[in-house]
């Protein structure tokens, strides 16, 4: 095993359109996609497809959308270690104007314990919050045996203050802040004093407001992508974390800045592109990307103006 990514799957179907019809109204999407969806686990595709192939372990339902999703994991080498549950997760996504409408059907409840795995050869644990009791039983796991782990914080669940105990790297959502009533200056705070060694904030086009190894504290500026080539933000978040979890693994000598900065330019390939698998980028795609769009000229406001808004 060379790492280990815990979360929740769905089936993702992403369409274009301008509005959701109600009533007895109809219309037809411009374009469509349909991909594996879920944090981890469209993060753990993202790992695969840059040539690190993570283990999985995930909510699957005996039914054609789990046996699909069995089919697309294969596509990619990945071994599904199965945490059954009775019918699969879909996401309705509608893109527009740079941000996402989601519609969610969650089957979360899990019918068997966690399933023991054997972590020999894991350099990396990637978690999302979902399978809680998972969650903490492999983040404390690892933790103990000095492998890397790693959370998305996209929003607060009910293990979250008890999960950051055990996490090394944390990259958190700004809806964590929002529902946390912390700024993202507040946040870092936050994050370091549950002892995360590196942590951060992702403001979407504003860049990533973060701390590296020493506790310094910085802004990583967005690519400046132009807004109209921008397709579907969905999944780029997911994309970033599996990004940065390669990079660590495959680059383990580089500061925290260069996975980050691999990262960043895996999100600004993703936003161009439907669907999250269509999203998912190659090394080449990454530097091709790093090479064409500089550095957004107008980054996320220092942290002390965050900080000072707040207040």
């Amino acid at each position: 095993m060379h790492a280990l990514f815990v979360g929740q799957t769905y089936i993702d179907v992403t369409f274009l359109a301008d509005e959701i019809p109600t009533g007895d109204d109809k219309t037809v999407a411009r374009d469509y996609a349909i991909s594996f969806g879920g944090n981890a686990v469209t993060a753990a595709f993202a790992c695969a497809k840059l040539g690190i192939v993570p283990d999985l372990l995930t909510s699957i339902a005996d039914d054609w959308l789990g046996r699909m999703f069995i089919d697309m994991a294969a596509k990619y080498g990945i071994s599904v270690h199965h945490r059954k549950v009775a019918e699969s997760s879909l996401s309705f996504i509608m893109p527009h104007g740079g941000k996402r409408a989601i519609v969610r059907c969650r089957d979360d409840h899990y019918l068997h314990p966690v399933p023991p795995l054997n972590l020999t050869g894991c350099k990396a644990l990637h978690l999302d919050g979902h399978q809680a009791d998972a969650a903490m039983h492999y983040a404390r796991t690892c933790r103990e045996a000095g492998i890397l782990t790693s959370l998305d914080g996209g929003g607060l669940r009910s293990n979250t203050h008890e999960l950051l105990e055990f996490i090394d790297v944390a990259i958190v959502a700004e809806r964590l802040c929002e529902q946390m009533n912390l700024t993202p200056y507040e946040m870092l705070g936050y994050l370091k004093s549950r002892g995360c060694k590196i942590g951060g904030v992702t403001l979407g086009e504003r860049g990533l407001v973060w701390y590296d190894e020493t506790g310094a504290e910085g802004v990583l500026p967005a690519l400046a992508v132009p807004p109209d080539v921008v397709v579907d933000t969905n999944g780029a978040g997911d994309i970033f974390h599996g990004a940065y979890v390669y990079s660590a693994m495959a680059r383990p000598e580089l500061p925290w800045r260069e996975h980050f900065i691999f990262a960043r330019a895996a999100s600004a390939y993703a936003i161009q592109h439907l669907g999250n698998e269509a999203s998912l980028p190659t090394v080449a795609d990454i530097k091709r990307t790093q090479e064409t769009f500089p550095e957004n000229a107008k980054p996320a406001p220092e942290l002390r103006v965050l900080h000072q808004k707040r207040v």
